[in-house]
């Protein structure tokens, strides 16, 4: 079974992750949605994308195990472009994204949902970057996206502490378009999914490509600072601890080096 599924509703596409428990961005995640975004791309029925996850979690981040298999800075420079890359061809792509969001988007996974062009959360849910626990730091141009959304000052409490808010935080902050009731994401973004794709696609694939343009191009530089950064961190003897001590389920003993 692969890690994500694909069913067409009218002009409608719908995208679940189903990669339990914690629908983890594993590296055949990410091979697997694009391979899908390709599909839907040549699909000129397609007018809008609803991208959820199947269980308890829309997706808790990245997969930390896979990490550790990982052994040169250029491997984790390499894995956090490519996740870049893969973000920002969803935040340009033609039609709009809608992230469908219940239990948690953390680390990876919000970085996932922040690419999206928007987002309906449940009010229950929680909203995260938790990397600086694990002694890391945000890899998938978290660090770029999120100030983006909720302002410099939020963004740095909310990296630096690692602690994620909740989906009624998350509207307040502007991070989240609108908030729902727990079971209500995937009906409320595709009903939005709905009201878009009645649009003409020649409307809607306009906007897709004008509204881009309001990010500076100071974005593009912050990310490869951002995965340089990545690369450097992960090397030292404080993520080894941190990532150790995620796996074992314990509290890390960070030596600040």
């Amino acid at each position: 079974m692969g890690t994500l599924s694909y069913e067409v509703k009218g002009p409608v596409g719908v995208l679940t992750i189903q990669s339990p428990p914690a629908n983890a961005l594993s590296s055949n995640l990410l091979n697997d949605l694009e391979e899908r975004l390709d599909e839907i791309e040549t699909d000129s029925s397609m007018k809008a994308v609803v991208l959820k996850g199947e269980g308890k979690f829309f997706s808790a981040g990245a997969d930390i195990k896979e990490f550790t298999s990982l052994q040169n800075a250029s491997d984790y420079q390499a894995l956090s472009e490519k996740g870049q890359q893969l973000f920002d061809r969803i935040e340009h792509f033609p039609i709009p994204v809608i992230a469908a969001v219940h239990g948690a988007a953390l680390g990876g996974g919000l970085e996932l949902a922040m690419a999206c062009h928007i987002r309906i959360v449940t009010k229950s849910a929680k909203l995260g970057l938790p990397e600086v626990t694990l002694g890391i730091i945000p890899g998938f141009a978290g660090t770029q996206r999120l100030p983006h959304y909720v302002g410099t000052a939020k963004a740095y409490e909310m990296i630096l502490s690692g602690q994620p808010i909740s989906g009624e935080e998350a509207k307040a902050a502007g991070l989240a378009n609108q908030t729902v009731k727990d079971e209500a994401a995937f009906e409320t973004a595709f009903e939005l999914a709905e009201a878009i794709a009645a649009k003409s696609r020649l409307s809607i694939n306009a906007v897709m490509k004008l509204v881009p343009h309001a990010k500076s191009v100071q974005f593009a530089k912050g990310i490869q600072e951002e995965a340089k950064a990545f690369a450097r961190i992960f090397g030292s003897e404080d993520a080894k601890e941190g990532v150790q001590a995620f796996i074992e389920k314990r509290q890390p003993n960070f030596r600040d080096q």
